[in-house]
């Protein structure tokens, strides 16, 4: 049967700071974000099976994602925690807000990498991650292809 890619798209609201970045981005700001995740697989065949026909339910991708990515970013202050805003994470966390703290530079290319790995983890063994876009305003994205990044799947 023939491979077929579905894609299901999510948003959420995220601020973040880049530690030591030359522009403006070094301030704390937030965008809107807006992920593509692009899923391939063959689609189900057993006629018995609720889920015929298809490669994987939506809803079950919505909840990995939802779990994975939206809930815990939604909403969040994201922060390098390798950088001096960790004092800065420390006092808006100490008042209440919800701050994340990753081993990286919180950019969206960095944050796609982040998200692949995590999406991953909880496909089922016949569904592959395809690639991933996320876009951080109407005109700037970053992209994932596991065509691109096949050694770092393991």
């Amino acid at each position: 049967m023939s491979n077929i890619r579905i894609t299901k798209q999510f948003s959420f609201e995220t601020g973040h700071a880049l530690y030591g970045y030359d522009g403006k981005c070094r301030n704390v700001h937030g965008h809107s974000y807006k992920l593509s995740v692009t899923v391939i697989g063959t689609p189900i065949s057993q006629s018995e099976n609720v889920k015929f026909g298809m490669v994987i339910d939506f809803g079950d991708l919505k909840k990995i994602v939802k779990n994975e990515i939206v809930d815990v970013f939604d909403h969040a202050t994201v922060f390098n925690k390798n950088t001096p805003h960790v004092e800065l994470a420390k006092e808006l966390s100490d008042r209440g807000h919800n701050v994340l703290l990753v081993d990286y530079q919180p950019t969206s290319e960095m944050m796609v990498i982040d998200f692949a790995r995590k999406i991953q983890k909880h496909l089922p063994q016949n569904i592959k991650l395809f690639s991933l876009k996320l876009q951080e305003t109407d005109t700037s994205f970053a992209e994932w292809y596991a065509s691109d990044n096949e050694a770092d799947l393991s």
